[in-house]
Order: structure tokens, then sequence, then C-alpha cells
């Protein structure tokens, strides 16, 4: 038998594992450095997300490594509770991605309000920007992201009098720059993807000038290995360190299987099994806290680059992580020599990338409240932490959600004689409460009163004893009885 017909796409995969490799390595490396770890433990990850996550069943065209999106959770845990307790946090939150999927809650991550996951990303991207600027200029960042953005306006007067900051933005800068205008390339230049031409480019030019900005720090793959002691399991008794992992798990699931949806919208092939993509998410994040890596997402730009380049089986994201591992394993030293600038800059294009100027101006245009949603939530991940940024969105997308299914409305219909008959249809809820009660002591107190409730959908309980209260004060006023109709286990009952 030909082996063209066993391997019937064996030659897509392999052009597209190379492609979403070039992608791969400087996000992977870049991810690191900005997340305070070292370099090669990006590089695992995204060797793990190939190997071990790209072999499971799930999603088949899409791939998973290191994101720009935990970038800030990963930064703030390492700050807070070192970098050896980063294996312990990652693998508690790839054990319970393993449980949700296999209880079957992967699908119920779709039921995430849009405009919350996009206030997500959007806070993600701002907090990137910021803080690579810093890394742009060769400068310590602050730790909370206001101070990060605070602090912009003096990174540029220092930069102004700092020749070694001068140089090193303008590295950062130059980076932007290729990444930006590459699309207006040839086809056949195209055929490289920009991140590692930009990076590649900026190296070279470090080597031709010898200009005086850090490159990375090279460790070697089995030195920055890091397996999580008993010490660092006996954290996992804090709160702090518990609501650390219950981010991770929660931010890295929905990012991923998001990510899923989008790639699934780009190709004709297999859809999304989403519980089955988020036990491999958690098999993937497993193993990389048992080698104290980075956490792992499904990432969209890999992805998409994957399905661009014509994978049309998991072969393509299982080959690239293989050329991850050959590359870490005999080209480490070549690590060495890329600027951090450089990666900064890739980072920055990386963060605007996040920002999803398009959907807020659609939103605001045609869904004002949820744009609002989407604001609020990148304004408290800036200004509190991504955490309690996301629980803020979360909180105020179910609020919104109650305030728009509890939509009521009063009829009156008053013929000048007899009873003045009141219809309530709609959702009753203590939302509207006011609203109702409002309306209802605006009645006449001389006439009596006919309450038709069998218009309502839900009646809370709220709502039935005000109704209630409303009737007796009527009626105590000497007028007769306010007669109310409403619907009891589907028929009429009057009162």
């Amino acid at each position: 038998m030909d082996h063209r017909t066993k391997l019937p796409h064996v030659r897509q995969d392999f052009a597209a594992s190379v492609v979403v490799f070039l992608v791969a390595l400087p996000l992977c490396v870049g991810v690191a450095v900005a997340s305070g770890v070292p370099a090669e433990l990006g590089l695992i990850t995204g060797i793990v997300g190939g190997l071990v996550t790209g072999m499971m069943r799930g999603s088949s065209l899409q791939v998973s490594g290191p994101a720009a999106g935990l970038t800030v959770l990963v930064f703030e845990a390492v700050q807070t509770f070192g970098l050896p307790a980063l294996g312990v946090i990652v693998l508690a939150a790839g054990l319970l991605q393993l449980a949700m999927g296999a209880l079957k809650l992967g699908r119920w991550f779709r039921a995430i309000s849009v405009a919350v996951v996009e206030g997500m990303l959007a806070g993600i991207g701002l907090m990137i920007i910021a803080g690579q600027l810093y890394a742009a200029a060769g400068l310590k960042a602050p730790v909370s992201g206001l101070g990060k953005i605070a602090g912009l306006p003096e990174v540029l007067v220092e930069a102004a009098f700092s020749t070694r900051a001068l140089v090193s933005l303008a590295v950062g800068a130059g980076t932007i720059a290729v990444l930006v205008l590459w699309k207006r390339m040839p086809s056949r230049v195209r055929a490289v993807p920009g991140a590692p031409a930009a990076v590649v480019l900026a190296t070279l030019a470090s080597l031709v000038f010898s200009p005086p900005i850090a490159t990375v720090e090279v460790r070697g793959l089995l030195g920055a290995v890091q397996a999580p002691g008993p010490d660092a399991f006996g954290e996992l008794a804090s709160v702090s360190m518990l609501g650390t992992v219950l981010a991770f798990t929660l931010i890295a699931s929905a990012e991923s299987l998001f990510s899923a949806a989008a790639v699934d919208r780009l190709h004709d092939g297999p859809r999304t099994e989403y519980d089955k993509e988020l036990m491999a998410q958690g098999a993937g994040n497993a193993v990389c806290g048992l080698l104290g890596a980075l956490p792992m997402t499904a990432v969209i730009v890999r992805s998409s680059a994957n399905v661009q380049a014509g994978a049309k089986t998991k072969a393509s994201r299982i080959l690239h992580g293989v050329w991850l591992l050959l590359f870490a394993a005999l080209l480490p030293s070549v690590l060495g020599l890329i600027p951090l600038p450089a990666l900064a800059g890739i980072l920055i294009h990386a963060g605007w990338r996040l920002i999803p100027l398009r959907t807020i101006a659609s939103l605001w245009r045609e869904h004002r409240g949820e744009a609002l949603i989407l604001l609020v939530t990148a304004v408290a991940i800036v200004a509190v932490n991504m955490f309690e940024g996301v629980l803020i969105g979360l909180a105020l997308s179910v609020a919104k959600t109650a305030w728009d299914g509890s939509h009521v409305k009063l009829e009156v219909i008053d013929k000048g004689a007899g009873p003045v008959q009141a219809h309530l249809s709609g959702n009753a809820t203590f939302l509207r409460l006011p609203k109702i009660l409002d309306s209802l002591e605006a009645l006449p107190r001389d006439r009596p009163i006919e309450l038709n409730l069998s218009g309502l959908h839900h009646l809370d309980h709220a709502c039935r004893v005000a109704l209630e209260n409303w009737s007796t004060r009527h009626s105590s006023d000497g007028t007769e009885s306010v007669r109310v109709t409403e619907l009891t286990g589907g028929k009429v009952t009057q009162s």
C-alpha cells in the first residue's frame, strides 16, 4: 500500500508544524521572561503542549503552550509564593481541569459572558503592554498594574537621558515595526512568520553593532526543571494559594475553550469535544506542574497559524513539540543571543492584539451594557488583580442578566365605572419591585381593583409578599377587597 494512502496529509502537517514551531519559539521564550521565570520553562511548556496535550483528543488543530494571557497571573504568583511553588499551583490547576473534564463541565465554560472574556483579555493586554514597555527600556517595572501605568511618563523621561535605555527602546520599537509591516511583504517572504523574523533581525543587529542591551539568560533545559518539593505542597493549605489555583484553572480553561470555539470557525474538520479538550489541557498542565514549568492554554495565535499553514490532523502540533524539544536540547546557547527588548516588542504586539478594539466599538453601538461590563472588567484587572477583576466582571454580567430577565409590564384598564383592571405580565422579581409598587400605588384608592397576574412567567417571594401587603393596605381604606387572579400550576385561580 502506498505510504501516501496511510498518511494522506503528512506533507501538509509537516509544513504546518514548522510554521507553528517558528511562531511558538519566540512566544515561549518571551512569555517565560515576562513571567519572571527562566526562558527554558516556557520551552518546556511548549514541548508538553505538543507532545502530551497534542496527542490527546479534544480539538484536533488547536495548539497549546505558554500564553501571554497568563503572563500577569504567573508573574503575580511567582512574586507572592516564589518560583518553587509555581509547579504545585500548575499541577493543582491541571488536576482540577481533569476533574472538571471528567465531570463534563467543559461545555459550561461556553456560558461565560463574551464581554467578561473580552474584558479579561483587554485587561491582560493593557498589563502586558505597560509591563513590557519597562522591559523594552531595560528598566524594572513596578509590581501593581496602576503602578506600571502611572510610572510610564517617568520611563520616557529616564529614557530620554540614557543612551542605554534609548538603544534598548529602539530595538523593541524596531521589532514591533517588523511585526506590523511584515503583512505587507511579498508572499514568499511571508512564508516565514513575522515573530521569528523580527527576533532574528534584532539578534543579527545586536551581534553586528554590539549595543549595550540585555540578552536572554540561559540555564539549560535540565537545569531549569524544578520539580515541586514537599514544602511547596504544604503551601496549598493557605487560602491565598488556593485562590491562585482557582484563578489559574478558570482563566486557563476559559481561554482554551474560547480559543477552541474560534479555531472551529477557521476549518471544516472535526468539531471540538469540549470535555475531552479540557481533560487534555488538564493532563498537560499536570505534567507542566510536575516539571515546575509555566501553565499552558490553547493559544489562538499558534492555532490559527496551524490552520492557515494547511494542517489537517493533530500530527502538526505533535511535530511542533518535537522541533521545540530538539531546539532546546541541541541549540540552547542560541537563546543567549536574543535581545530582551526584542522579546518585549513581541509581547507588546501580542498584548495590543489582545485588546478587542473593534468588539468594544461594536458593543458600544449595539449593546452598551455589555460594553460597560467589558471596560469595567479590564479596568478592574489593571487596578486590582486578575482574579478579582474577572470576578467583578462575572458579578456584573450576572446582575445585568438578572435585570434584563426581570422585565415586567403593568397594563391598567379603567372604563370609568366599575373596578379598575390591572394586568401584570413578564417576570416580577425584587429588581423591578419599586416600579411595580409605584404603579400600583398610583391607582385610585376609592375604587375596587382587579389585579390579574396570569400573564406573569415568574413571581418571586419578595414580589408576592409586597403585592399582598399592598392589597391589604388598599382594602383597609374601606374600599372593596382587591380581587387577584393568578396562574397556579397552569390553572387560573382567583382570591
